[in-house]
């Protein structure tokens, strides 16, 4: 009988584990950067590649970086809520186009709307890296003094944008 317990025990722990954990939001993984400074980078623009730009450039504006692709599913899903919230003009949008070929995202931009001041090319992804993407689409909430407040992986819903992203826009763009 002795020898069954500990076993059972050990099925009942890692039963109370999983179950915890096929409840969590995958979208909802905290980042380590959130509280930190937005990496540095200077990269070309995607519609000007003789143009650079960096994050340094927003100092003074709350800001959000929209990782995105041509080949992303989801980020077509998101697309038209981004054009929406520019025609707004409630929060500047810049892009960043992740390991894709130039032609195909400004052929993406012409077809669906640019909700973008700018866009910029990470071709490489290594920028990306550097953000912890873990795949596009991700939007990044940048504050006045280059600190990321917030990141969300995966598109951009209406209701996150309405209850998490507006708020905490207007809020920092108070201080």
């Amino acid at each position: 009988m002795m020898r069954f317990i500990i076993p059972f025990i050990a099925f009942v722990a890692i039963s109370v584990f999983l179950y915890l954990g096929l409840n969590l939001n995958p979208r909802e993984v905290p980042s380590p950067l959130v509280g930190k400074p937005a990496p540095a980078f200077t990269l070309p623009q995607l519609h000007e590649p003789g143009k650079n730009f960096s994050p340094q450039d927003m100092r003074g504006k709350v800001w959000l970086l929209n990782v995105w692709a041509s080949w992303c599913v989801a980020c077509k899903e998101e697309h038209p809520i981004l054009v929406a919230l520019a025609k707004q003009d409630v929060v500047p949008i810049y892009g960043m186009d992740y390991k894709d070929k130039s032609e195909d995202a400004k052929a993406w931009l012409e077809h669906g709307g640019n909700p973008y001041v700018l866009s910029i090319s990470d071709t490489e992804g290594r920028i990306g890296i550097d953000y912890g993407v873990y795949g596009v689409p991700e939007t990044y909430v940048i504050d006045k003094q280059g600190i990321i407040q917030y990141k969300q992986i995966g598109p951009v819903t209406p209701q996150g944008l309405k209850e998490k992203i507006l708020p905490l826009v207007a809020e920092l763009q108070k201080k």
